[in-house]
């Protein structure tokens, strides 16, 4: 069955974002009944642990062994992930300068300012 025919099924990759913005809202390195109960729609033990082996393989989480299972937590905050995210994409660009100035054109107009104030006081250090 398509995904549009299944409203309660995720896309690929929403399941993974939900497990990590669980354990951003935590803040502390928690075990996979913690993170099941700050995921939305009840999903099965079995399927967050996998969501965090995933993770945990992609190297965007962390493990501890804690008596027979892991405590988990994120590599990076929301901020450095998405920033990761983003500068990934500027790499397998062709053209770095057209990605960046597309990026900085459809910008709103005060995130453009602060990219701006951003720029400027990473150059007066």
């Amino acid at each position: 069955m398509s995904e549009q025919g299944n409203p309660g099924r995720r896309a690929p990759g929403e399941l993974e974002g939900e497990v990590l913005a669980a354990l951003w809202a935590i803040g502390k390195p928690v075990g996979v009944g913690t993170v099941r109960e700050h995921v939305a729609g009840d999903p099965a033990y079995t399927t967050v642990l996998t969501i965090l082996s995933r993770l945990h393989d992609k190297g965007l989480v962390t493990r501890e062994r804690a008596g027979r299972g892991y405590l988990y937590a994120p590599v990076r905050d929301e901020a450095g992930h998405a920033a990761a995210g983003m500068r990934n994409l500027l790499e397998h660009g062709k053209d770095r300068a057209a990605v960046l100035a597309r990026f900085v054109a459809e910008l709103p107009a005060e995130d453009e300012k602060l990219l701006e104030q951003l720029l400027r006081g990473h150059a007066e250090d």
